[in-house]
């Protein structure tokens, strides 16, 4: 096993985010020419939108609303000055040193105080205070109560060693029954943050794009396929016809379960698509690890305009501070050599790459813990569901983040900051987000929450929850 392979051997959790689909049947191959169909209807945007945009088919029609807007003119955005990784690292250490300071009275201090305990390897006050812990979690309790069984067993994993192995078996599993949509699914659901990143990304894409015939799509993990759905059907809706799109899909060759039943299923789907929408849809999947993709396999032809999608996969991919070589910014420099129209960049909006154990247990706690709250309003402490997407979509990721070190420390995200910075010295320079798409998805998110919330920074779209950013969304040529 290649040394990309054994950092990236298990699909990542929030990393496999996108919409699950049904059933379609296949073609015979990668090529979908389809009769056309009677007719397409799609609807201009209007402030009456987000109404009652929280209910199922309404939501799902204020979305494909909001793909057809996407199509349209772009608006300059606003310069905004802000912070970068030190502001984040700073304000980490100051809320790590105050929760020092106290006695555990709550469980919040407790928790940063077994983390103290261990990092100073302080075991017989450790073992007390996670007995204490342990005593006050539940996993159908309070978010901070649920956030703090799975940050336990994390630092329990990290004392025995066992971070690794634990990581590895939280799969995010695959629904039991062809009519249950998997955890991950009710997750992009019920976190509007996920969705509307991957819309910004799409809404780039769009733009970038609106006048080829051709165009080419590498997407470095593409799930199930279904983030590119809507916009398939915007462009196919375009005036003066359909482009010829083509897809290059890239996922993890390990595990099919992110991606429901594997490549062969997302060729389905967009076949599915293409006779749907009447528009010409060629796919190719590589199931190969984002660090070993090669220029030659993405078969980049002349005439196409290229869009390349990092959706929630970078921080995946080694850096300098495990690897000489540093893969990321070298994947970086690849794709930037591909000469593409745009680069859309998703990436959680967390620190905890190179930052040492007890910041990095502090801010791995306040950054699940606004996830935790957001769940908290959606779906009811009880349900299965919500029980089962926690375990298996998040307390992995929290797990690797506490408990693994080295090359076994897959989750390495970065702060939007730290990420301009690297484009940068890949080459890139920042493609403009739309101030209309942005506005549109500020008020999309009321109906979720009043708590959501939506910041223009350094051209970059920060989506979060009350005062902390998420995920945030960018784009690049």
């Amino acid at each position: 096993m290649s040394d990309s392979q054994e950092q990236l051997s298990s699909t990542p959790s929030l990393s496999g985010f996108s919409q699950s689909g049904g059933n379609s049947s296949s073609e015979s191959n990668s090529n979908f020419h389809h009769q056309p169909r009677t007719s397409l209807q799609l609807f201009p945007c209007s402030e009456s939108t987000s109404q009652d945009a929280r209910s199922g088919p309404d939501m799902k029609h204020a979305l494909e609303q909001l793909e057809t807007a996407l199509m349209g003119p772009d608006e300059d955005m606003a310069e905004y000055e802000g912070g970068g990784v030190e502001k984040r690292h700073k304000a980490v250490m100051q809320e790590v040193a105050t929760l020092q300071s106290s006695q555990p009275s709550n469980l919040k201090q407790l928790l940063i105080q077994c983390a103290k305990a261990l990092a100073e390897n302080n075991m017989t006050g450790f073992d007390s205070l996670v007995e204490k812990a342990r005593g006050k979690v539940s996993i159908t309790g309070e978010p901070i109560q649920r956030l703090g069984a799975y940050l336990v067993e994390g630092l329990v994993a990290r004392e025995q060693a066992s971070g690794n192995k634990i990581y590895r078996s939280l799969n995010c599993r695959e629904p039991e029954s062809k009519d249950l949509l998997s955890y991950m699914q009710v997750l992009y659901e019920i976190c509007p943050y996920l969705k509307f990143g991957y819309m910004a990304a799409n809404g780039a894409i769009a733009e970038a794009c609106r006048n080829a015939a051709r165009i080419h799509i590498i997407d470095f993990q593409i799930g199930q396929g279904t983030q590119w759905m809507t916009l398939l059907q915007a462009l196919a809706a375009r005036p003066g016809g359909a482009p010829h799109v083509r897809i290059t899909g890239i996922d993890d060759p390990l595990n099919k379960y992110a991606r429901g039943g594997g490549l062969e299923a997302v060729e389905r789907r967009l076949a599915a698509l293409s006779g749907k929408f009447n528009i010409t849809i060629e796919f190719q999947g590589l199931p190969v690890f984002a660090p070993d993709v090669t220029r030659e396999m993405l078969d980049v032809r002349q005439g196409e305009s290229l869009a390349v999608n990092l959706p929630l996969q970078l921080h995946h991919t080694p850096d300098e501070s495990v690897d000489v070589s540093n893969p990321r910014d070298g994947l970086l420099r690849m794709i930037k050599s591909l000469n593409p129209k745009v680069t859309t960049l998703v990436e959680q909006e967390s620190n905890t790459n190179t930052t040492p154990f007890l910041t990095r247990f502090g801010e791995t706690l306040e950054y699940y813990l606004a996830i935790f709250e957001s769940i908290d309003v959606t779906i009811a402490r009880d349900r299965k569901e919500r029980i089962g997407l926690e375990q298996h979509c998040l307390a992995r990721d929290m797990v690797n983040v506490i408990a693994c070190e080295g090359r076994e420390r897959v989750e390495r995200h970065e702060l939007f900051g730290k990420w301009k910075s690297r484009f940068t010295m890949a080459g890139f320079k920042q493609y403009p987000l739309s101030s209309y798409v942005n506005s549109v998805i500020k008020s999309l998110l009321k109906c979720y929450s009043v708590h959501y919330t939506l910041v223009e920074k350094d051209g970059a779209m920060l989506l979060g929850w009350k005062d902390r950013n998420l995920i945030s969304a960018s784009a690049w040529y």
